[in-house]
This record gives C-alpha cells, structure tokens and sequence, in this order.
C-alpha cells in the first residue's frame, strides 16, 4: 500500500456534467486525481454521468448547480468549501445550443441564450474567484470556436460565446496579478447530438425559415454532415480542458483539435474579415 501524501489533492468544480465535454472532463480529472465535483441543473440525469465514472473506476461528487440560479450557485460552492476546505479550478461548461437568426427570433430568445451561455459563466465565475485568489487556482471556460467565428444561423450563441471570450481574455491580467491562471477551450464539431443540442426540430425550423429557408436548409446540410463524419470524440476534446488543469502554465486559449486550430487560424490572421465571410458565405449559397 502506497504512503498517503501530506497534500490532499486538488478540487475541480465543473459544469454542466450530465453529457459530452462536461461528462468526459469530469471523468479525465478525477482519473487524474483531482477530488472532482461534477455538477448539473437536473440530477436525475447523471445516469450516464454515474455509468462512466464507474466504468472508469473513479469517485465523483456529484452535486446539483443551474448556473442560471445564484442561490444554486452559492450553496454548490459553499458545500464545497465546508465538504473539501478548498477549492483549486473551475471548469464552466454549461451551456445550450442554439438556432435562429435575426428577423426569425425574439429578442427575449436571444437573452435567454446570453443567460445561459454568457451570465451563466459569469455567475459561477463571480462565485468562485476568492476561493481561486487564495488557493492560486485555475478558472476555465469552455468557449467553442463559435466563440472566434461567426457562424450564420448561430447569431445568438456566437455572441455569447464572444462575450465570454471577451470578458475572459481581458479578465486574464488581473486574475493572473492575484496568482489565477484564466483559459478558455475552443472545441470544433463534437460527436455529441447535434439536433438534440440545438433542441430544434430541423424540419419545422427550415419550414418556418421564410425568406432565408434556402439558406437555413444549406447551413444544416452542412453542419450535420460535419457533425456527422469529422467531428471529435468528446474524450478528446476533454484532453484540452485536462492541460489547462494540470499544465505548469497553460496557455490562455486551447483549440481541442488540429482542425479547431486552423479554423480558429483562419480568423485569428484575418485582418479585414474577407477570408471568414469567404468561407462562411459559402455554407449557405
């Protein structure tokens, strides 16, 4: 029997844990010792969360937080802290999929998606940071390239995910000043559900279209093609979010994939934006 170290191990709190990224990232931390707190705005759903852990032989807490509700966000962290006495990394990665485009959405549904995927962030953020300031901790955030690119019919949801980059890129500085280290994962296509994440039915979306049904019908051959046949396992996009955890000094933005990487490229070195409006006006001609 090994010795038990004098250092009991480091604590990680992420979100939105019941599929996907979330689920794979919690797995990964905890395979790699870290005391992993996997949380979720409904419980009742973490069956496959549970059928995971144990299929990979480790221990979760698992724990409820709707990142849309502060008082679920503060009695989260404040069972951390009184279960663990510490709290050294969070990973935001709740959020929501979303379709739609200008003339076709409500205003109101756009703000439901910057509550989901940008307050959201912010909330859990706000929450945790002067646990973080005094354990020298790691905040990171799970963007998406959409967070870099402009994607047509992802109005909302791109916007979103640039206010989180954004925010995160120019909070970086002065977390970093009090020892917290700040990054943000930029995950392409994942082999999650595509349909089921947008929670649309596609049909009926490109029915209701009007004017820009023929553009819409494009977008989602497309997309559902690349979500189909090039996308990433959510295992592999979850080896980002492990670096930014456990790397020396992680960078402030991690692509999941060689082809996020270019993607994100394409944007990064695009000085007057001819060569993504080039490439992304040709997912709907």
């Amino acid at each position: 029997m090994t010795s038990q170290t004098s250092q009991p191990p480091k604590v990680v709190l992420i979100t939105g844990t019941s599929s996907g990224i979330g689920l794979a990232a919690a797995v990964s931390a905890a395979r790699a010792g870290w005391t992993t707190v996997a949380t979720l705005r409904d419980p009742s759903r973490s069956d496959a969360l549970r059928k995971a852990a144990g299929e990979a032989g480790v221990d979760l807490d698992i724990r409820r937080l709707d990142v849309t509700d502060e008082a679920s966000i503060t009695s989260a962290i404040d069972g951390v802290l009184a279960d663990y006495g510490r709290l050294d990394a969070v990973v935001n990665n709740a959020g929501a999929g979303h379709l739609g485009t200008l003339e076709n959405e409500s205003v109101a549904e756009v703000r439901k998606v910057m509550e989901v995927n940008f307050f959201g962030v912010l909330n859990v953020s706000k929450a945790a940071m002067p646990h973080l300031r005094a354990s020298g901790g790691r905040l990171i955030t799970v963007t998406s390239v959409g967070g870099v690119i402009g994607q047509p019919f992802n109005e909302a949801y791109c916007a979103a995910k640039f206010a989180v980059e954004g925010y995160m890129e120019s909070l970086a500085p002065v977390a970093a000043a009090h020892g917290v280290s700040v990054s943000v994962i930029e995950p392409g296509a994942v082999a999650t559900e595509f349909v089921a994440n947008v929670g649309v039915d596609l049909e009926a979306a490109v029915a209701g279209a009007g004017a820009y049904a023929p553009q819409l019908s494009a977008y989602l051959n497309r997309t559902i093609a690349q979500f189909g046949d090039g996308a990433q396992t959510a295992e592999g996009a979850a080896e980002s979010v492990l670096e930014a955890l456990t790397a020396d000094e992680p960078a402030f933005r991690l692509q999941t994939s060689d082809w996020a990487r270019g993607f994100v490229g394409t944007k990064l070195t695009d000085l007057d934006g001819s060569a993504v409006l080039g490439m992304t006006n040709g997912w709907v001609a």
